[in-house]
Order: C-alpha cells, then sequence, then structure tokens
C-alpha cells in the first residue's frame, strides 16, 4: 500500500514536471488563433502621419512641374487658385485617413474635385508615374507599395473623364 502511494507521487510529480516544461511550447505552438498579433495598418507600416506627409509634399512637387499635367489648362487655372500648401495639407489628411490613420480628409470626393479638370487616361498615367518615383525614391517597401497603388487606382473612375 505504501508503495503505492509511493508511486502516485513519483507519477504526480513527473506529470506536473512534463506538464511544466511541455505547456509553454504547445501555448506558444498554438498562439496563432487568438494570441498572435493583429497585422499594422498600412498608415503604421508607412510610420504614421509624418513620414506620409514628407511623401506626400515630394509627389506634389513633382506634380506641380509635369509637363504633361501642365498642359492641361484646367489643371493650371486649379492650381493658380489652390495654395500648393492647401493641397499637401488635403492630400496627407486623405491619405492618412485611407491608410486607417486617425486624421480626417474634410475635402470634396474626389468626383467633385476633379470632374471640371477633364483628367485624361495620358495625364492619369502621368500621376501615376510621378507617384511610383516618390514611393521609390522613398524606399517604400514593395508590399505597401501595391497597397497605396491599389488605393489610387479605386479612384481612377471619379478622375478621369475622357
Amino acid at each position: 500500500m505504501q508503495n503505492k502511494s509511493a508511486l502516485s507521487k513519483v507519477l504526480l510529480f513527473m506529470l506536473a514536471l512534463l506538464t511544466w516544461e511541455i505547456m509553454p511550447a504547445f501555448a506558444q505552438a498554438n498562439a496563432g488563433d487568438k494570441n498572435s498579433p493583429k497585422e499594422k495598418s498600412l498608415y503604421e507600416r508607412l510610420g504614421g502621419v509624418y513620414p506620409i506627409a514628407t511623401v506626400v509634399d515630394s509627389f506634389i512637387e513633382k506634380l506641380l512641374v509635369n509637363d504633361v499635367l501642365n498642359a492641361n489648362p484646367a489643371i493650371k487655372e486649379a492650381r493658380d487658385r489652390v495654395p500648393k500648401a492647401g493641397l499637401k495639407y488635403r492630400v496627407t489628411a486623405l491619405v492618412c485617413q485611407v491608410t486607417g490613420g486617425t486624421e480626417t480628409y474634410t475635402g470634396r470626393s474626389m468626383k467633385d474635385a476633379h470632374i471640371h479638370l477633364n483628367i485624361s487616361e495620358k495625364e492619369w498615367n502621368a500621376m501615376v508615374t510621378d507617384f511610383k518615383k516618390t514611393l521609390d525614391e522613398f524606399m517604400v517597401p514593395a508590399k505597401e507599395q501595391n497597397e497605396l497603388i491599389s488605393i489610387v487606382e479605386s479612384t481612377k473612375k471619379d478622375i478621369v473623364v475622357k
């Protein structure tokens, strides 16, 4: 009887020891379901408002001297009317909002903001080229570039009219 009690204690001790050793590894291996960290938003992966504002600043500067865009008199007139600092502010707020940031874009819809500019496919492509150049210059990783380009492409139907 005493041997049975001693054997039970040894078995319980071994079970406890085994559980102590195995459970952390088991928990870590199965943490993917509920405990794995959620992927960061595009906004977070881009670094937040300050890096986004820096990229937008460079991008807008490229657009302002783009010969293809400047050949469109409606775009030229809008640029003369809208201060570039205001444009940069609005675009920064828009990019922050659509990438998951807390900033709020309060400007007009893409359609309302661009309808009178008569933007062509050629002008659209010139803008996208400058956008990609800017992203490359700031070494934005490919995954984030693809997500940004997808967001931009989703607005094309509201911007290109001819």
